[in-house]
């Protein structure tokens, strides 16, 4: 078993399974989770995986998980892919979910950086990487939980990178422009082509690659969007 360790936040059944599977090609995972069940039937497909029920968005519970992956050795790689969101304008928001948002995208990114962080400056090598949406860089009308808590998510990580690249960690910032390819935004959306949606086998593979680019080529903000996608 390869003891490499990439950590993966939000593994629900679209873009977090995806990652789970293409990243346990090199890597043994630590995926994280609020559902016991999805974390169980990916064990089936990723023996080697490692599971955690955490809801991240509870402090104390994601600091128990960050104290039992650091048992197992500093991550290699740490991929923050849990996400809240939820519509609503800025007139109709509830304060409430404003608040777990943040405690989501952002303050768990937190926390995750400065736990395994040291670890990777002191090894000189590692990645850091959260995937987002175009909200981080625009706020419409609808999307007043989200896009505050998404832009200070990729702030804290361009202060990431900023800090950390020169000490040998690449840090990146991944939008996806995009509906996902999975169940629900299917039903959704049924008029829209195939075209439209963005999968996420391949959005686990370009995160694979933006992980393991050379380090004369780092990118930080990486917008995925697929070719049927209006811009």
């Amino acid at each position: 078993m390869n003891e490499d360790i990439c950590v993966i936040t939000g593994v629900g059944p679209g873009t977090g399974s995806a990652l789970v599977r293409k990243f346990s090609e090199r890597y043994r995972v630590v995926m994280i989770a609020r559902s016991a069940e999805r974390l169980e039937a990916l064990l089936k497909e990723v023996p080697g995986a490692i599971p955690f029920v955490c809801d991240v968005a509870d402090p104390a519970a994601l600091q128990n998980t960050i104290a039992a992956i650091l048992e197992l050795g500093t991550p290699n790689v740490l991929i923050h892919n849990a996400v809240g969101g939820g519509p609503g304008d800025v007139l109709s928001l509830d304060p409430q979910l404003l608040q777990r948002n943040f405690q989501i995208n952002t303050m768990a990114l937190l926390h995750l950086i400065q736990a395994f962080g040291p670890g990777m400056i002191e090894a000189g090598q590692g990645a850091i990487l959260a995937t987002g949406n175009t909200a981080a860089y625009r706020g419409r009308t609808n999307f007043a939980s989200f896009a505050p808590t998404k832009a200070a998510q990729r702030i804290l990580l361009e202060s990431a990178a900023r800090l950390m690249g020169p000490q040998g960690i690449h840090v990146a910032y991944i939008a996806i422009d995009s509906a996902i390819d999975v169940p629900w935004t299917r039903k959704a959306l049924p008029d829209h082509a195939d075209d439209f949606f963005a999968k996420p086998t391949d959005i686990a593979s370009e995160c694979f690659h933006i992980a393991h680019q050379p380090r004369s080529t780092w990118t930080f903000d990486v917008l995925i969007r697929p070719f049927g996608e209006t811009w």
